[in-house]
């Protein structure tokens, strides 16, 4: 099936590219694997990614959210639009040196965030071969570990709070809870509920 790209091209902020050298230069990543997505997308704000998740359910194919692809395992490839928040979703947010914590887009590269950390006395921890170029949201999807992990643990050791946007184009913000706190999101009439309930009938 033909996919309406010139219209969601139009609807987006950002960039849509769909010719074959765009497609060709994403149809891989560090891996071996290799496959022709449908197009490429840089969305510029969340409204953008709404909309893409939209256009995506409308005609049944898929997202694949992308940084800087240096994953081994072909995690960013695949045949539906590739997301790529690289270019606009970079931004590194005010550091609170009490609690040690700091906001940051998916964007944001390793390297990057330690430069500015150090000078605090902090660093994040996971220590990647591809720490030059690794995105911070390619790090907390994949659980990226690296050299430091056992002392200073994993990405997910390391990351207290995400705020996503869900398949449904909602918005969710996933951090620890209370056992009171994960009773009244299974009642939530939504996907966050949705997501919730399955959870708790595995334990």
């Amino acid at each position: 099936m033909q996919l309406p790209l010139n219209q969601l091209e139009t609807q987006l902020d950002g960039e849509l590219f769909y010719d074959d050298l765009w497609r060709n230069i994403y149809a891989t990543d560090a891996s071996v694997y290799r496959s022709l997505p449908t197009a490429v997308a840089y969305p510029r704000t969340k409204k953008d990614i709404k909309i893409l998740i939209q256009f995506a359910s409308t005609h049944k194919t898929s997202l694949i959210p992308r940084t800087a692809g240096t994953s081994l395992a072909g995690q960013v490839v695949g045949t539906g639009i590739v997301v790529d928040v690289s270019k606009y979703f970079t931004e590194i947010g005010q550091l609170n040196e009490a609690a040690m914590t700091i906001k940051v887009q998916p964007g944001v590269i390793r390297d990057d965030l330690n430069r500015i950390l150090k000078p605090h006395g902090l660093f994040f921890g996971p220590n990647t071969s591809t720490s030059n170029r690794c995105m911070i949201g390619g790090m907390a999807g994949n659980n990226s570990s690296g050299t430091t992990s056992i002392k200073y643990g994993v990405s997910r050791d390391k990351i207290i709070e995400r705020k996503a946007i869900l398949s449904d184009g909602s918005e969710a913000v996933f951090s620890e809870i209370t056992k009171a706190e994960f009773h009244e999101k299974m009642q939530i009439e939504s996907l966050v509920g949705q997501s919730h309930r399955p959870l708790y009938e595995e334990l």
